[in-house]
This record gives C-alpha cells, sequence and structure tokens, in this order.
C-alpha cells in the first residue's frame, strides 16, 4: 500500500523546498544522504545533518562545494579533525563559518584563523565570545583598524590592558568603538577613571565617556553645549546632572536629548508631561532633510523622527526595581518596565496583564507566565496582533502553555492563530490533524505538517502545498514513508 501511494504521490509545487527539507529529515536512511551530495539548487542542508559519518563527511569535502562544505563548517557535531582541515580551505566563507562553533572548536583551528590573510575571518573571531581570550587579546594589534574597531565594540569585558589598547588606538574608529554610546554587548565597559580626561577632549570618544565621568557644574554646562548632540544626551543621563541644566536639556532641539531627560527617575512629573507632550507634537512634523545633509544632519533627523518611538521603548530599571507606582502610567515605556519587576502582587499582575497595550501584556506574560491563568492566557493569544514591530517575537514563541482539551478547542477556533496552536498537543487527535491539514491558512498547515498523528495522506498531499514553507516542512516530517523519500529523489534524478 506504502509502494502505490508512493507511486501517486502528487508533484510538488515547490519541488526545490521540498528536497531540502527531506534533506533534513531525521529518519532519512544513509544512501539517501549520499545521494543528496549531487542536489545543487539548494544551500547545502544535507551537510549539517548530525548524524554524519566520517565517510560521509569526507565525500561532502571532496564535493568541494562551496554550500555543502559552508553547511559542514556550520555543523556543531563536525570532528575536530575535519575542522583543522577546513581551516585551511581556500574559500573564505568556510573559513568564517567554522568560528560560529568556536565554543567547542579545537584550539589549533582557532590558531589557524586568528592569523588568517582574509579580514572577515578574523573579524568573527573578534566577534566571537568563545574566542579563546589569549587569541582574541591578539586582536588588538591587528594591523586593519576595522577589525580594532569590531573588537572593541564587542568584547566589553575585555581584560583593562586589552580596553587600555583600544580606548588609546591612533586610529579615531578604534577609539570611538571603545568608548561608544552603543556596545554589541552587555555590559558596557567602563573607561579606567585615569583615561577619562583625555576621552572627554577627543570629539570621537566624548559622547561615551561623558556619563562616567565626575563633573563640576561648570563642566555640565559646558557640555550641555556640545555642538554633537549624542554628548548633550549623555550628558542627560548623568546620575550627577544639576537640575538647572536638566531643565535646559528639557528642551533641546534635539528630541533625543529630551527623551533622555524623560527617562530620568529625577525628572519632576510635570516637566516628563511636558516632554512627552512636545516630542509627540514635534517629532511627527519634522521635516525631511536636504539632499545634500551632511551625516551629522541625516542623524538629527533620523533621531528626531524616531523619538515617539523611543519614548514607547524606553526600558527603566529604576521603575523595574520599584514598580508598583508606575503600574498605571500614562506612558506605556513605564509599565512596560513595571511588568519587568520582581514579585510583583497578584493585583498588579493581573492589571498589566489587561494593559490596553499589547506591548505591556505580553512583557508581562513574559516575565512570569507561571502566574497567568488559563482565561487570560487564551485572552492575550487571542487579542494577539502582529500589528507592533517591537512585539514581532511572541509570534515565534511558545510562551504560555495550554492543557490538552483547550488545544482541541483551538483546532476549530475561527481564529488561526489559535488553530495553528492544536498541533502542541502530541496526542491531537488524528481527525483534528488531518482537518488541520486542509486550512486555508498557511501557518496552520505548517503547524500540523510534522505532527506524528497526522495521517499519511495528509502528510503527503502537503508535499504538493502551494507554499514552500508548507511543503518543506511536510519532506522534513521524520514520519514521511521511505518510498515516499525514494520517490522524491527520483523526482529530481538523484
Amino acid at each position: 500500500m506504502l509502494a502505490r501511494m508512493a507511486a501517486d504521490l502528487p508533484l510538488p509545487v515547490h519541488l526545490p523546498a521540498v528536497i531540502d527539507g527531506l534533506a533534513t529529515n531525521p529518519a532519512l536512511p544513509g544512501p539517501m544522504i549520499r545521494r543528496l551530495f549531487a542536489w545543487r539548487p539548494g544551500r547545502g542542508e544535507v551537510a549539517g545533518r548530525p548524524d554524519l559519518t566520517e565517510e560521509l563527511i569526507a565525500e561532502i569535502i571532496a564535493t568541494d562545494d562551496h554550500w555543502l562544505l559552508h553547511s559542514l563548517a556550520l555543523n556543531k557535531h563536525l570532528p575536530d579533525g575535519f575542522r583543522i582541515r577546513l581551516a585551511a580551505h581556500p574559500d573564505e566563507a568556510v573559513r568564517s563559518a567554522l568560528v560560529v562553533r568556536a565554543e567547542s572548536a579545537p584550539r589549533e583551528m582557532l590558531e589557524r584563523l586568528v592569523d588568517d590573510p582574509v579580514p572577515r575571518v578574523r573579524a568573527c573571531l573578534a566577534e566571537d565570545d568563545d574566542t579563546p581570550p589569549d587569541l582574541r587579546a591578539r586582536l588588538a594589534a591587528d594591523p586593519d583598524p576595522a577589525i580594532r574597531a569590531t573588537l572593541a565594540k564587542h568584547w566589553t569585558q575585555a581584560p583593562e590592558e586589552v580596553r587600555r589598547t583600544l580606548l588609546t588606538d591612533p586610529e579615531p574608529q578604534v577609539r570611538a568603538a571603545a568608548c561608544a554610546t552603543y556596545f554589541a554587548r552587555l555590559p558596557h565597559p567602563v573607561p579606567p577613571s585615569d583615561l577619562l580626561p583625555a576621552l572627554l577632549a577627543d570629539p570621537v570618544t566624548r559622547a561615551g565617556a561623558v556619563v562616567h565621568a565626575v563633573l563640576d557644574e561648570e563642566a555640565f554646562r559646558r557640555l550641555a553645549e556640545d555642538p554633537d548632540s549624542e554628548v548633550r544626551a549623555e550628558v542627560a543621563r548623568h546620575p550627577d546632572l544639576p537640575p538647572p541644566v536638566r531643565d535646559v536639556l528639557a528642551v533641546d532641539p534635539a528630541l533625543a536629548v529630551r527623551v533622555k531627560v524623560f527617562a530620568r527617575a529625577d525628572t519632576p512629573e510635570p516637566l516628563r508631561a511636558r516632554i512627552h507632550a512636545a516630542v509627540h507634537e514635534l517629532s511627527p512634523t519634522w521635516k525631511d532633510p536636504e539632499p545634500e545633509a551632511d551625516e551629522e544632519a541625516l542623524d538629527l533627523w533620523y533621531e528626531n523622527m524616531f523619538a515617539t518611538t523611543a519614548l514607547r521603548i524606553l526600558r527603566l530599571e529604576w521603575v523595574a526595581a520599584d514598580p508598583l507606582p508606575h503600574i498605571d502610567s500614562p506612558y506605556v515605556s513605564f509599565r512596560v518596565s513595571a511588568a519587568l519587576g520582581k514579585e510583583l502582587p497578584a493585583d498588579a499582575v493581573a492589571r498589566l496583564l489587561d494593559d490596553e497595550e499589547e506591548m505591556v501584556r505580553l512583557t508581562m506574560a513574559a516575565n512570569a507566565p507561571h502566574l497567568v491563568d488559563p482565561r487570560t492566557a487564551e485572552s492575550i493569544e487571542r487579542r494577539y496582533r502582529r500589528r507592533d514591530k517591537f512585539t514581532f517575537w511572541w509570534d515565534t514563541k511558545e510562551v504560555l502553555a495550554f492543557a490538552p482539551e483547550t488545544l482541541h478547542r483551538f483546532a476549530t477556533d475561527p481564529e488561526p492563530r489559535l488553530r495553528s496552536f492544536a498541533p502542541r498537543d502530541p496526542q491531537l487527535p488524528a481527525e483534528l490533524a488531518e482537518q488541520l491539514a486542509a486550512d486555508p491558512e498557511e501557518r496552520v498547515r505548517h503547524a500540523v505538517a510534522g505532527h506524528r498523528r497526522l495521517p499519511l495522506p495528509a502528510l503527503l498531499r502537503l508535499l504538493a502545498d502551494p507554499s514552500d514553507r508548507v511543503a518543506r516542512a511536510a519532506a522534513a516530517s521524520p514520519h514521511l514513508p521511505v518510498e515516499s523519500m525514494e520517490r522524491l529523489l527520483d523526482l529530481v534524478g538523484l
């Protein structure tokens, strides 16, 4: 019967996507894995499998195919001997990919790559926190200033001698990266106190140094008039900012500076309200820059246009540390920050879970999913809409759990999002799984494509789904019969 079904397999609409899915199928037999080495339209997915034998790995390397080797280099199960071998491969993308698995890489491989002639490879090592510290420190003397700047931006907890070297680098781009207002990692580093005078005097490091410096009132006033709005913004968040200077910065022409004043714990509430109103009034009306505008003018325009969003996405540690006074704040960012607080009482949690702003509800639910009762959990998911780019992460996570009976009810819900949750139950009845496989919504069909209870005819139909994403998921299902796998390989001549 299986052989007959395989012979009657509908022709996939997205055959390349199906073959790519098949390449990742955990139930794919060894001989079929080898046949996929000749598949060129894909990106070498088969070389990323965790079950490759040393014999198969050697065959992949012998193909010298870019995508197969790139995927193999990213394979965390690759034996050390092969990693060392690939570290000498002429393709720089392959050598760079090896660094992604630096946490388990042999030292011999990393020692070769830290002296790689191609900057891209060394940059990958500079970025990776799993690069051994002694090898990473060598990059502080790299001949390419872009590599040194990359190291400064990513290695925020480097030993002091390394950070001193970067902070005093002869190249401005390296010093700017080493003493910045933004780093690629947390926590942000604090410059050595003896270097602060020089860093404050240097235009490229001044903004990054301000908040760490001990300043008198005259210095505050002088820096509050700095032509660089980034410097003024950092002055606005200095912990010792005098109230008179704070009030001057509250009406700064750069709205990003006002946002920093808004976020201060010591800003009087009437002033905070005025800043909030002014930003919302001015930001949408900001004129577009002239075609010949320089980079500084473009940055200012962008910050002013982004200012209302900046108010919404603030995350304030001082609010999270004392959340109760802020759970009914008129400001979204304050309520979100309150939702990040610890040990909130039940009534506060309930209010935040029912907040009118989705960002608040989702933050509270993610911070304490164990406090979300089933009825509220369903309400949160039912109300969710991907309308805010700052809450899209919720669409990719399973934060809230539902009982099997609830998931079964979701299978026939009018809301596609909830129907897509039903396959989370491994014991979902076969008739519900089959119904979901014929759902008009792509996300629902995709969610059920690999389900263990999905009847075989429905699974085979999904191989010919009009959505390449669904078809790929069906081909990757471990419940796909070997006969069907064979038929798919035959269709592409493998």
